[in-house]
């Protein structure tokens, strides 16, 4: 699983970038949006709104826009009409791949996410066909801070993690999604630093592949991240040594 947490790091690096163009703004305005309509506009009794505003304030997101998205979904501002839909299909060699949009159009986010799907050697498929390869989880990357594996295994635990794992020079960390805010707030409060922190559906088992499937899986990875709609997109891609080699060197 350590690749996930390599990836889930570049991925953090670059939304710094794709926030300086306002898209990444945009696509986590939407999430907002949503969790405060569908669990109001108070952050200490919605989780799913703080974690959506916490993913906002780590890219410098404006206050100003933070508020707005809140009120766009509790109904004080008018504004477009968002749902959540999950598309589920298959890429290159065979990878699950899972897709979390917010769209305001069903059929046009529908028609454009099976096209990229088409586009990049992949094919979308029916609600269902893929989802049970996955399971959500609250993974976080942490640097050890000076501390042995067994003392942050007992902070990890303490804090109502189910696991954590060396991942190269930092450590890996699992928890049941419901206990994400729990165990992000203690590692906070003993001062490890947080590389990269979110709430992801992590495949049961991940799927091998040779590296040029793999790069092609990406890519594929890469196309759907591109579109507007799409907020989140995950894979059993399995994040091989050479796989995660080649994409340190981009």
């Amino acid at each position: 699983m350590s690749g996930h947490s390599h990836w889930a790091t570049i991925k953090h690096k670059k939304g710094a970038v794709d926030a300086k163009r306002g898209k990444l703004w945009s696509k986590l305005s939407r999430a907002i949006i949503i969790a405060a309509r569908n669990g109001g506009g108070d952050p200490n009794m919605n989780l799913k709104l703080r974690y959506a505003i916490d993913k906002a304030r780590e890219v410098s997101m404006p206050k100003d826009n933070i508020d707005r998205a809140i009120k766009r979904g509790t109904g004080d501002v008018e504004g477009l009409t968002f749902e959540e839909i999950t598309y589920e299909g298959f890429g290159p060699g065979g990878v699950a791949v899972m897709v979390d949009v917010l769209t305001d159009n069903r059929n046009r986010t529908n028609g454009e996410v099976r096209n990229i799907f088409e586009r990049n050697g992949g094919n979308m498929g029916s609600a269902g066909c893929v989802g049970y390869l996955f399971e959500r989880k609250g993974l976080f990357n942490v640097s050890a801070g000076g501390k042995d594996e067994d003392t942050l295994l007992g902070i990890a635990l303490e804090a109502g993690a189910d696991d954590l794992k060396a991942a190269g020079e930092n450590y890996e960390i699992l928890c049941d999604a419901a206990a994400f805010n729990k165990v992000k707030e203690a590692l906070e409060k003993v001062g490890l630093e947080i590389q990269s922190a979110s709430v992801a559906q992590l495949p049961k088992a991940a799927t091998d592949t040779d590296l040029e499937t793999a790069k092609r899986v990406l890519k594929l990875e890469e196309a759907l991240n591109d579109h507007d709609d799409v907020q989140n997109v995950y894979t059993s891609l399995n994040y091989s040594d050479e796989l995660t080699a080649e994409m340190a060197k981009e």
